[in-house]
């Protein structure tokens, strides 16, 4: 099966000449390089979380939780995969933290979009940014979210410097979206995530533009979700998906739209597309008339490749975009040798204090 698979990169980006007028990406770069520039530390302390602890999911995962207690009906779907393929598109995007220095902390960014097309799979890695957070330059990366499309007030909190990793993040997947909303035509576009719309991430205008955009060119947006904290009748939601008889979608009926700031911009499903213990949530544009959206899902069947129920140009997406062990050894020894920092390693406290007790982010 491996074998039958043609995964090739591409030398450039693979934008139209629209998308040149996007000013956020040279922004992006330039604020990168400048929050190392004025690195002003002796040393970096590489961090001590296990590396499968560090990597930022996306914020819109967080989403609040949100219950029926009632739902009137859940409704089987049964799909067919259709014969008549599309181009398939899916983007991610990872952090990482690097460690600290005196100042502030270390993190990089990457991006990952991979297109599947005439049996051939090609990616394109956008990154790593490095970027050096410190409480003197938190203030500039986030003016860049109010000055592109995020609508924060002035009044709003800037978030500490923990959180910011995953802000910036969050900005460049918006931007890569967008992207491939301009320049795709007739196209399946996968999102890692959810549709939920009306955090300070996600704001209901920016992430509606982006479906609007995928609509006018004739392309459906498809978010599937690998955790989700909807819930109905004390369940999760993918739970109601253990009996089903794949490929198909569990439609829930009266699921709520909003929950205070909080709005589902997606029709929300269950989705079991393959045999296997897995199923996911499964979010459709609303917008886009229920039957075409169904119609886009059986295309999916028919035009990529799905293991446990994931479609693999997602799945290749995330493998992509994420870092490794040895990528982020190579990523601190590089900037600890073009900044001049030494590394160094703190003694854990809590194994100090603790011994094999000292368990949690240190131990």
């Amino acid at each position: 099966m491996i074998e039958q698979l043609n995964y090739t990169t591409t030398p450039t980006y693979n934008f139209p000449p629209s998308l040149e007028h996007l000013q956020l990406p040279q922004t992006f770069m330039e604020l990168s390089l400048s929050s190392m520039k004025n690195i002003e530390s002796s040393y970096l302390q590489p961090n001590q979380t296990p590396l499968n602890q560090t990597t930022t999911e996306h914020i819109a995962d967080a989403t609040p939780i949100m219950k029926v207690q009632q739902p009137s009906t859940i409704k089987t779907i049964p799909l067919e995969p259709t014969l008549d393929e599309k181009p398939v598109v899916a983007v991610d995007v990872s952090s990482i933290r690097l460690g600290e220095t005196e100042t502030g902390e270390l993190c990089a960014i990457r991006g990952a979009i991979v297109w599947k097309e005439k049996n051939r799979y090609k990616y394109q890695r956008i990154g790593p940014f490095p970027f050096h957070i410190t409480e003197q330059n938190k203030k500039e990366i986030h003016k860049l979210f109010r000055n592109h499309h995020f609508k924060i007030s002035e009044a709003t909190r800037t978030p500490n410097i923990a959180n910011m990793q995953a802000r910036i993040g969050n900005l460049l997947e918006r931007w890569l979206q967008l992207g491939i909303s301009c320049s795709a035509h007739g196209t399946i576009i996968l999102w890692d995530g959810s549709m939920t719309a009306g955090m300070v991430d996600s704001p209901v205008d920016e992430m509606a533009r982006l479906l609007e955009t995928a609509r006018n060119r004739l392309s459906t947006v498809l978010a599937f979700s690998k955790n989700t904290n909807l819930r109905f009748s004390g369940h999760k939601l993918t739970d109601y998906a253990k009996k089903a008889v794949p490929p198909c979608l569990l439609q829930i009926n009266d699921f709520p739209s909003s929950s205070g700031p909080v709005r589902l911009l997606g029709n929300v499903y269950v989705a079991k597309l393959t045999r296997g213990v897995c199923s996911f949530r499964l979010d459709i544009d609303k917008k886009v008339p229920r039957e075409q959206g169904i119609g886009a899902v059986q295309c999916l069947l028919g035009s990529d490749l799905l293991v446990q129920s994931y479609p693999e140009t997602l799945r290749l997406a995330h493998i992509f975009s994420t870092f490794t062990a040895t990528e982020v050894i190579g990523i601190q020894r590089f900037i600890a040798h073009q900044y001049g920092l030494k590394i160094i390693t703190r003694p854990n406290v809590r194994r100090m204090l603790f011994g094999p007790f000292g368990k949690g982010a240190e131990g």
